[in-house]
């Protein structure tokens, strides 16, 4: 049977029809022919025999590992299963055009009620220039929270009109980095739909052995109103993939916010989109929490408590790399040539 090309440990088999060279050392050659008086009075030697076939295999040696070496000897990629503390994390970090924004305290929001709004507007634009916006100090967050928690498994999507997979899982925290950082580039879409991001999301654990803490972490500043039929799917797969969900709302300017009077609440439930949301999230029957962050001060102690609380022991696959050997191989061949060399160095060339 023929194997696959990821079967063969070589990148390049076909140069492994050079092996037969290093069967030339075996061929006796002339040697090199030294006078003496009376053949008849030379002991039998067994040493210098003995050094004879060492140095002819390890002049076979040198060019085996040569040929091997040039045709890429390579250790293949293999999984091994590890325990740690940690979680299945999906993170969905929104990408809609007002995360470009800054954020707006507590402070500027009372301003906002000055009757001079035009002044208090203007004021706003020119602060704004000067404070990050929402997506920089949460990608910055994210990126420290990941580089926390190094027994977890990160996947990632960015979403705005349509979700975006940015990384499927891994524990690679190289990788995991490299995706926070890539979702800042350019600037986000103006619509958002968190019920497609939210499915998408759950989809990341579809036909995944359940090894022990699952998260969606969503990461976002405005709610949505979901269609009936996507709300029950979303709860659907929420319950039967046993998923954790915790909102980071990142509250926006003039947002009555997820925590209000309960009237007002009741009231504005089918009106607010984000309260609309919470009250959902709340209902499906799975772990939820949600946090307001109003500013990077209570973004980071709304991550600090999701890290805090998600230390469970988990159960995962780890794929370790496929490693090129081609460096041993040259190293044989170099320390076989260089102690060929020295037995050439200390051969005897006259008897005296």
């Amino acid at each position: 049977m023929l194997l696959a090309a990821s079967d063969v440990p070589f990148a390049m088999p076909w140069l492994l029809l050079a092996l037969p060279l290093a069967l030339l050392p075996l061929w006796r050659r002339p040697q090199r022919a030294l006078t003496y008086s009376w053949l008849a009075l030379l002991p039998v030697d067994r040493a210098s025999r003995a050094v004879d076939i060492a140095l002819r295999l390890f002049a076979m040696l040198a060019l085996a590992a040569i040929v091997l070496g040039v045709a890429g000897a390579y250790r293949p990629a293999y999984e091994v299963e590890r325990v740690g503390q940690g979680a299945e994390i999906v993170l969905l970090v929104d990408r809609s055009r007002s995360m470009d924004q800054a954020f707006v305290s507590k402070q500027a929001r009372l301003q906002s009620q000055d009757p001079n709004l035009l002044s208090y507007t203007l004021g706003r634009e020119r602060a704004d220039k000067d404070r990050a916006s929402k997506q920089t100090a949460a990608r910055r967050l994210l990126a420290e929270f990941a580089a926390q928690r190094t027994a977890d498994r990160f996947s990632m999507l960015v979403f705005s009109t349509l979700p975006i997979r940015v990384l499927d899982f891994t524990q690679k925290p190289a990788a995991v980095q490299a995706a926070i950082t890539a979702g800042e580039i350019g600037r986000g879409l103006s619509e958002t739909d968190i019920g497609l991001a939210l499915l998408a999301g759950l989809d990341s654990f579809r036909d995944r052995p359940y090894s022990g803490s699952r998260i969606m972490m969503l990461v976002s500043d405005g709610g949505d109103h979901i269609d009936p039929d996507a709300r029950q799917e979303i709860a659907k797969l929420m319950r039967e993939y046993r998923v954790s969900l915790y909102w980071i709302y990142i509250r926006s300017f003039n947002s009555p916010g997820l925590i209000a009077d309960s009237e007002v609440t009741a009231q504005n439930a089918e009106t607010v989109p984000e309260v609309f949301l919470h009250r959902f999230f709340g209902g499906i029957g799975t772990p939820y929490r949600a946090y307001e962050a109003e500013d990077p001060e209570a973004l980071q102690r709304a991550i600090v408590d999701v890290n805090r609380l998600e230390n469970l022991p988990i159960t995962y696959r780890d794929t370790v790399p496929r490693r090129d050997l081609s460096q041993w191989c040259y190293g044989a061949a170099l320390a076989s040539v260089l102690l060929l060399f020295a037995a050439r160095l200390m051969e005897l060339r006259t008897w005296r």
